[in-house]
């Protein structure tokens, strides 16, 4: 008979520590939390800021994220479904949208953001990002020594870029992801966020080249507008079905890659959210209205009526059976 070490024994449970509600629903990795978040002991009060990404069934979400004693504060967000006030109503949570919200929220903030108290001009003046979309992974050298990841020729020794750090969350950081399109995008609005093309599409791992073109080509759609041009060729059945939404919005496969530019350019141009509207009256013509509530003898009455209604049902179904007879 062999020997079994029992190893959760009493000692175990009385010494077990209950894990982070967060961590427990696998929301929070707390071990890259840590890391994001943790300042330098010498920098009061100025915390790290975070790029999050999230993709949820409909829409892709980013928003730029200080840590504070009291919890999270969020400084700016972005989210997919404000796209159609820029031209794009469809394919709200393709690689080519993940793109439009990180530019939006890079835009979005660096706008909203002054250099001083004193200036009224804001690092969306300073600090534009690619204009023209090339693929490429900008890189800047102060002359201090240190890099930064923007354009070189934007680069201000005195007036340094935002910097923000990716936080993925519990996604998996695969190649060719999404969270790689926003991140892009937030890169090419003006963001110090430090990256390498490891991730993205058109990086080859065997021989450690990166194809810019590629990854431009599917920031503008390419992927989707050869699977239309496809599918329309081959089942045009299927393709009207499929890209219905499409089809309606009058975008085609030809058209994609224009659509996407005019849509960056939009963002460009007035990248702030827009207010909600808040001058619809109340109507009480067309306002839903609840019900009052039924008293005590309505509730009985009402009771009384169908245990009567469910008599005289039976009695017509017994008289039927009996004429039947």
């Amino acid at each position: 008979m062999t020997f079994t070490k029992v190893v959760k024994n009493k000692a175990y449970f009385k010494r077990y520590q209950v894990k982070f509600r967060r961590r427990r629903e696998g929301k929070t990795d707390y071990y890259a939390r840590k890391r994001l978040v943790t300042q330098a002991k010498n920098k009061y009060m100025s915390p790290k800021h975070r790029l999050v990404v999230r993709v949820t069934n409909r829409t892709i979400i980013c928003q730029i994220v200080a840590a504070e004693i009291v919890g999270d504060k969020v400084l700016c967000s972005a989210y997919s479904s404000e796209l159609p006030r820029y031209g794009l109503s469809v394919g709200l949570k393709n690689y080519a949208a993940a793109y439009c919200t990180g530019l939006l929220c890079a835009r979005r903030l660096l706008t909203a953001r002054r250099i001083s108290s004193r200036d009224e001009k804001s690092l969306a003046e300073l600090y534009k990002g690619d204009e023209e979309v090339t693929g490429e992974v900008p890189s800047a050298t102060s002359f201090a020594g240190r890099k930064y990841t923007v354009q070189s020729d934007q680069l201000d020794e005195e007036i340094r870029p935002f910097k923000a750090l990716l936080d993925v969350g519990v996604r998996a950081t695969t190649r060719g992801s999404r969270i790689w399109a926003a991140l892009k995008g937030a890169s090419d609005g003006g963001l110090d966020i430090p990256h390498n093309p490891k991730n993205f599409p058109g990086y080859d791992p065997e021989s450690k080249s990166y194809d810019a073109s590629a990854h431009r080509a599917r920031i503008f759609g390419a992927h989707v507008a050869e699977y239309m041009s496809s599918m329309e060729e081959n089942d045009p059945e299927d393709y009207a079905e499929h890209f219905k939404k499409y089809i309606a919005a009058g975008v085609t496969a030809d058209s994609l890659e224009d659509l996407y530019e005019s849509v960056h350019a939009k963002i460009r141009e007035d990248p702030a959210r827009k207010p909600k509207d808040k001058s619809r009256k109340f109507d009480e013509a067309g306002a839903f209205r609840r019900k009052a509530k039924r008293g005590l003898k309505q509730r009985k009455n009402r009771i009384k009526q169908k245990q009567l209604a469910r008599i005289m049902a039976l009695q017509r179904m017994a008289a039927a059976d009996e004429d039947s007879d």
